[in-house]
């Protein structure tokens, strides 16, 4: 796999890469999107037959007992799916730098890097809900701002091999003077996010407000609702991940010569020049005399 070249990139090829990089390796990328939402359906289907059969069949409300126990249950499935995407981030984020070193990724090998780094990636999601919470509580504005100055703390951790400090330290040194960058890469993600789900969902609410009286079809289409906008959500996802990733390898370009220290890297170091040979050489004022 060639190596792809490693250039300051204007806004247009940015996207362009990403979505060319997308493409490329369409299955690489949905197989690691796909790992959290997977995680999402179990619950959310399990979930909907539980409550849904008794309210289909007339039966009474479900007593408390199982009420608790979906509560715990939801609580478990929660905790799982914020693992599942932090994993699915970083996985995301080595699948883009194996790629760009010109090795093969694969969706195992991309997961197995991430082994070991799960508090550093709890950490970083941690310090920046902190970071935006205090930025929105002062002003939307703000809070905007640094959710741009952040993004690529999760690229900075897992390729430098940084803790969630000096990660988001890093972001917010490479995202300065481009934070408009960040904030139309966020835009484009949201977008797609919200037009592709509704794409894929809108047709089953239709359908459930038609059969609004017929509780089994009710039933179906919300099933079938929630798996397409699941469906829809994993096929949008990795746009967010790769973006970023190339937005963090566009700006240590830019701003560290990291295509130079690569091609540096590349040609190794300095040979160790050769022996002289020949003889003994002369003493100093031997040829003199």
């Amino acid at each position: 796999m060639a190596a792809l070249d490693l250039r300051p990139l204007s806004l247009g090829e940015l996207l362009d890469r990403t979505f060319f990089l997308y493409r490329r390796h369409f299955l690489l990328f949905i197989g690691i999107a796909a790992v959290p939402y997977l995680v999402i359906l179990v619950p959310v289907l399990a979930g909907l037959m539980l409550y849904g059969l008794p309210a289909r069949s007339g039966s009474p409300s479900i007593v408390p007992a199982a009420a608790v126990v979906g509560i715990v249950l939801i609580i478990l499935a929660a905790i799982a799916v914020f693992v599942a995407f932090l994993y699915s981030a970083g996985a995301s984020v080595f699948a883009v730098s194996e790629i760009y070193a010109g090795r093969h990724a694969s969706i195992r090998g991309s997961f197995r890097l991430v082994r070991g780094k799960g508090w550093i990636l709890l950490g970083i999601m941690f310090l920046s809900g902190l970071i935006m919470m205090a930025g929105f509580i002062a002003l939307i504005i703000p809070g905007i701002y640094l959710m741009c100055r952040i993004p690529l703390a999760t690229a900075a951790a897992m390729i430098e091999d940084i803790g969630p400090g000096e990660a988001i330290g890093r972001s917010f040194f490479l995202t300065k003077d481009f934070a408009g960058r960040s904030a139309l890469i966020y835009l484009l993600a949201v977008s797609l996010q919200y037009g592709v789900g509704l794409m894929f969902q809108m047709p089953f609410l239709v359908l459930t407000a038609v059969t609004a009286k017929q509780s089994h079809l009710v039933l179906l289409w919300t099933v079938l609702g929630q798996v397409g906008g699941l469906l829809g959500g994993i096929l949008v996802a990795p746009v967010h991940t790769i973006g970023f990733a190339l937005f963090y390898y566009d700006l240590r370009v830019r701003k560290e010569a990291f295509d130079l220290q690569m091609m540096m890297q590349a040609i190794g170091p300095d040979p160790v020049p050769p022996p002289i040979t020949g003889g003994t050489p002369p003493v100093f004022g031997r040829d003199a005399s």
